[in-house]
């Protein structure tokens, strides 16, 4: 009996460890099995939260891809743009130009072809003064300037109140003109005014220094534009091929036509840089002239070609320069004219040759009209009506002013000349007149204002002493 009490007792025991150790098994599991469902919980929330994530990215950017597929298949038409026509440019000087012009009497157009001196103005010996003659003259022949010479320079304020009283006595602005070159050639600087005085140029273009050439012309000039003079007839374009035989002499730069023609646009500059206008002369190039046209005939026996390489090239650097007149003188070209023709009065030079094939476009003057090369051959009023017909702008010094005067006016009233091309001239010369008068408004392009100084006629105090001093004195034969 005891023996199977004690084998009861151990299966009981071994049953109830056994149970236990089911317990302990169980609750392993049962904690594993939570583990595991915890974690894959996790996993799971994780993998699901990263799917819904890239599929949400996914979305993005297959809408974005469709958004560009859209407008690359979609044509965008550029918004429309309404063309506006840029604002025509006026041209103010052309407009005060034209004004002033239509303007004009006949009488006044035909007076202002020409530059005379004030005793042919006025009809006295020897101008010292601008009173209430040369008032009445300017009234009745509104000439477009004066030149004057020595005779007509006495002292500093003598001449500033007599240039100052002329501009300020003409109904038109004026051009006052002086030969001034340096060295021999220079009425002021040869009178009793005390002015910087300027070497003759074949002192300055021996130099070599186109800035040389540039400081004379500015020298003059500043001193002739405080006097009141507004042109300068200088400087001399020509080319000289031997100075001692030559009629200019020292007057000109030199014999090489490329020097030359650096040294002329040089004081070209010079001069207009300070507020005078320059004159090239004398086209077509008398350097190689020993007559002076002064006395008689004078000719150049030089081909069209030969002058081209070498008598046209200054004028052609001063031209580039911007000259603003060009003087033509009384030589007789045959290889240029086919004949004797003085050339200030052929077309072939002035219009063909010197506007045509040197594309001048400015003033062109003739030189001084009552020379022996034109009184010998032509009266006062043939002349001027030849010039101005070759193509000529400005008639210097007539013989007889009244005679060309006359005969201007009764060619346009005839017909012989239209009178558009004398509104031609005088456009080219007002241009120069008015070339610093006109400034467009900063505030509006559609206003002009005129300023004080317009460059081409000096604005005078009041009217000077009644009438001209006259003397016995007579005026100068012509400009040089």
């Amino acid at each position: 009996m005891r023996d199977n009490s004690n084998d009861f007792d151990e299966r009981r025991e071994y049953r109830r460890k056994r149970r236990i150790r089911n317990q302990v098994i169980s609750y392993v599991c049962v904690v594993i099995f939570f583990a595991a469902v915890i974690t894959g919980t996790a996993i799971g929330i994780r993998t699901l939260t990263k799917n819904v994530s890239e599929k949400k990215q996914a979305e993005e950017l297959a809408a974005q891809l469709e958004e560009i597929s859209n407008q690359e298949e979609v044509a965008v038409e550029p918004p429309e743009t309404v063309s506006e026509e840029p604002a025509e440019e006026v041209d103010w000087l052309e407009e005060m130009v034209e004004t002033c012009i239509a303007e004009m009497p006949l009488e006044d157009k035909v007076a202002g072809l020409f530059m005379i001196t004030p005793e042919a103005l006025t009809g006295v010996s020897q101008a010292i003064k601008a009173g209430d003659g040369t008032k009445d003259a300017l009234n009745q022949y509104a000439v477009g300037g004066l030149i004057y010479f020595s005779q007509n320079i006495k002292d500093k304020d003598q001449l500033t109140e007599m240039l100052s009283n002329t501009s300020s006595m003409s109904k038109y602005p004026l051009f006052l003109a002086v030969d001034e070159e340096g060295g021999s050639v220079s009425r002021v600087a040869e009178s009793k005014i005390e002015v910087s005085k300027v070497s003759d140029m074949a002192t300055v273009g021996a130099s070599g220094d186109t800035m040389e050439a540039y400081n004379s012309g500015s020298t003059i000039a500043s001193y002739l534009y405080e006097l009141g003079f507004n042109v300068d007839f200088a400087p001399v374009a020509d080319v000289v091929t031997d100075a001692e035989s030559s009629v200019i002499g020292n007057r000109s730069f030199g014999s090489d036509p490329t020097a030359v023609g650096g040294m002329v646009a040089a004081m070209v500059g010079g001069l207009q840089d300070t507020g005078v206008s320059s004159c090239l002369k004398h086209f077509p190039g008398i350097g190689g002239t020993a007559e002076d046209t002064h006395d008689g005939m004078a000719s150049v026996e030089k081909s069209l070609e030969d002058m081209k390489a070498s008598d046209f090239v200054p004028f052609q650097s001063g031209i580039e320069s911007g000259a603003h007149f060009v003087m033509v003188s009384h030589v007789s070209a045959p290889g240029l004219v086919g004949d004797n023709t003085p050339c200030s009065l052929s077309d072939k030079v002035i219009t063909d040759i010197l506007r045509g094939e040197l594309g001048y476009n400015r003033i062109v003057i003739t030189d001084a009209m009552n020379m022996a090369a034109i009184t010998e051959y032509y009266s006062s009023d043939e002349a001027a009506v030849m010039a101005i017909k070759a193509g000529a702008d400005m008639i210097l010094m007539p013989e007889d002013f009244q005679a060309a005067y006359d005969g201007v006016l009764a060619a346009v009233k005839d017909g012989v000349i239209a009178e558009e091309r004398i509104n031609e001239s005088l456009k080219r010369i007002y241009r120069v007149k008015y070339r610093d008068r006109v400034e467009q408004s900063d505030v509006s392009g559609d206003e002009a204002t005129v300023s004080e100084g317009d460059g081409a006629a000096v604005e005078g105090d009041a009217a000077g002493d009644a009438g001209e001093e006259q003397l016995t004195e007579q005026p100068a034969d012509a400009a040089e």
